[in-house]
């Protein structure tokens, strides 16, 4: 069996640092907040390149807290993608504002920036652009509408730890940036766990308020909060994990290179990159019309693979009162019916990689003679 990740192995490779990391935690009891979350905020604030990082308890948290301290809220609109996961919408909606879904572009499936003009209305106030499966969003045009219409850019960068577009790292280019460390992500945490990043002292200090109930100092409330607060257990894991995130990466990006060269001549698309961005590829994401014979394929010769997202957001039953339709976003419905991800993590072989390709490859040709 290929797994389509292995998270027991990248723990066996980093035990030791885990159980160091943790027995301080456990000796102090701190384990909400505490020492721990607070070094490994300014520990992925440096590596963000931002000047502020909150621990919160999930990436949803992260989007939900960013939006409420740029100040959105009941009766504004936000300015997103449906080709998501759905915790981006739900988070506007905690707010109480209105998620405005617009189209991607058909080679990265992140947001088309010519698509925001159109969609922008009196109630606008804010954009989140989703760096999917590890691809930046063209961020230079989306933060130029925004500056010139006064609106605020929250980057959704859950699948993006370490991206980085024209040099500048995801989550130091809009006002706010919202990560989850979901075990799965690049950077996992050994449960759920999130953060907010900014440039913006406001900003953070609102956030770390109000992921504490919303007190200034003990027992005294002064902003609206939740219980949003970052284990301090999941601290100290993040903490040895981002040690090695940058080698991670690396893996990452060399087994892509491995699928580019062993899927070319494939009628599988693999994905665009776009020039002067640093893909992570949380997913390694290929686009065929015949998805599900394929994952069938797959599954018949013991690889795992996974759908990233198979239903837009736009036409889940849940947000059937926005009022979309079938047909409204016509890029997002055709790339969500086409894409499939395959097994993609450092822990994967050249030998594992070569034999899915090589199963992609038998898949194409199986009906020649």
């Amino acid at each position: 069996m290929i797994r389509f990740a292995d998270l027991p192995a990248e723990f066996q490779a980093i035990r030791d640092e885990v159980f160091e990391a943790i027995t301080p935690v456990m000796e102090s009891g701190q384990f909400a907040l505490g020492f721990a979350v607070q070094q490994f905020e300014e520990d992925f604030a440096a590596y963000c390149r931002a000047e502020h990082a909150v621990g919160v308890n999930s990436g949803t948290s992260a989007l939900h807290l960013a939006l409420l301290a740029a100040g959105i809220g009941e009766g504004d609109e936000v300015i997103t993608v449906s080709h998501t996961f759905i915790a981006t919408i739900a988070a506007i909606r905690y707010t109480g504002a209105t998620p405005v879904m617009v189209d991607v572009d058909a080679d990265t499936y992140n947001l088309d920036p010519g698509r925001i003009e159109e969609a922008i209305t009196p109630r606008t106030r804010a954009i989140i652009p989703v760096h999917l499966y590890g691809q930046p969003v063209d961020m230079d045009p989306i933060m130029e509408i925004a500056r010139r219409r006064g609106l605020v850019v929250v980057e959704d960068a859950c699948q993006a730890h370490g991206a980085e577009y024209k040099g500048r790292r995801c989550g130091s280019i809009g006002d706010l940036a919202a990560f989850s460390f979901y075990p799965g992500k690049n950077l996992g945490a050994f449960g759920e766990a999130g953060a907010v990043t900014s440039n913006n002292a406001e900003y953070a200090d609102k956030i770390r308020s109000m992921r504490h109930w919303g007190q200034t100092r003990r027992y005294y409330h002064d902003l609206p909060g939740y219980n949003y607060r970052m284990d301090g257990l999941q601290g100290a894991v993040l903490s040895v994990k981002l040690r090695h995130i940058e080698a991670w990466t690396g893996q990452r990006r060399e087994r892509a290179a491995w699928y580019d060269e062993l899927l070319s001549d494939s009628p599988f698309r693999p994905p665009v990159v776009q020039p002067d961005v640093r893909h992570v590829y949380h997913r390694y994401v290929v686009e065929t019309d015949e998805r599900e014979p394929l994952q069938e394929w797959l599954t018949q010769h013991d690889i795992d693979s996974g759908i990233h997202y198979p239903t837009p957001v736009h036409l889940q039953a849940v947000h059937a009162d926005l009022g979309y339709s079938v047909g409204d976003l016509p890029v997002t419905e055709r790339a969500a019916s086409r894409v499939l991800s395959l097994p993609l993590a450092p822990q994967h072989t050249r030998e594992e990689i070569e034999a899915v390709a090589a199963c992609l490859n038998a898949f194409a040709s199986r009906g020649d003679a």
